[in-house]
């Protein structure tokens, strides 16, 4: 049986942490999907469009990782690829009293799928995209929080 992990987020935008996660997490799954979640109500920095296409690019070449968007429920979208395995990062304690909620709810709604929370490294713990996002909403350097493989600044529109 193939172990399928979701990594669900809004990754706006995907930093190094998320990076890490995942690839730390490939030695623990055959497949790992990164979700991107579309919701219409919260207002992004990055389109959907834009965030599949940065992180596409992140994991180009590895077979391991998929990249999808979904706009329903994320119990529904790891039921439809056929995950058994929700993977989660945290950074810190209120990190995880806050996914261990959501991690019980889900385990209600959908018992077949387990939440698995892997602890970010220490020098990620302090990147975040809510912060990462405001440096870059200022014009300043992010390029210590995003993988190395991207310039995160051609995917910014400029007006």
């Amino acid at each position: 049986m193939c172990r399928i992990a979701v990594f669900p987020g809004s990754f706006d935008p995907f930093t190094v942490g998320h990076e890490s996660i995942v690839l730390r997490a490939t030695g623990l799954f055959d497949n790992i999907i990164i979700g991107i979640g579309v919701n219409s109500t919260k207002n992004t920095f990055f389109t959907a469009a834009q965030r599949l296409t940065i992180i596409r690019k992140v994991f180009a070449g590895n077979d391991k990782v998929d990249v999808q968007t979904y706009d329903d429920l994320t119990i529904d979208f790891c039921r439809r690829v056929g995950a058994q395995y929700m993977l989660r990062g945290l950074r810190t304690s209120s990190d995880f009293e806050y996914e261990k909620s959501i991690a019980q709810v889900n385990q209600v709604m959908l018992p077949e799928v387990e939440s698995v929370f892997m602890l970010t490294l220490p020098e990620h713990a302090s990147v975040n995209s809510s912060v990462v996002r405001e440096v870059l909403r200022y014009g300043g350097d992010i390029s210590k929080f995003v993988p190395k493989s991207i310039r995160i600044q051609d995917y910014i529109v400029k007006s």
